[in-house]
């Protein structure tokens, strides 16, 4: 993939604080092209997306 592409693409991904998709919680649902998943924050406040 080329920079520009690559940057392109960094524009056009939706940026959200993720305490305020799970509430101040550790779990979310979220719904990526029509895929049902749950995104937690660890203690470390890593992100893990899982199905």
């Amino acid at each position: 993939m080329r920079l520009a592409q690559a940057a392109t693409l960094a524009t056009d991904i939706p940026r959200h604080r993720a305490q305020n998709l799970t509430q101040r919680g550790s779990i979310a649902p979220v719904d990526p092209d029509g895929q049902t998943c749950l995104l937690r924050i660890t203690r470390a406040e890593k992100l893990i997306l899982t199905k």
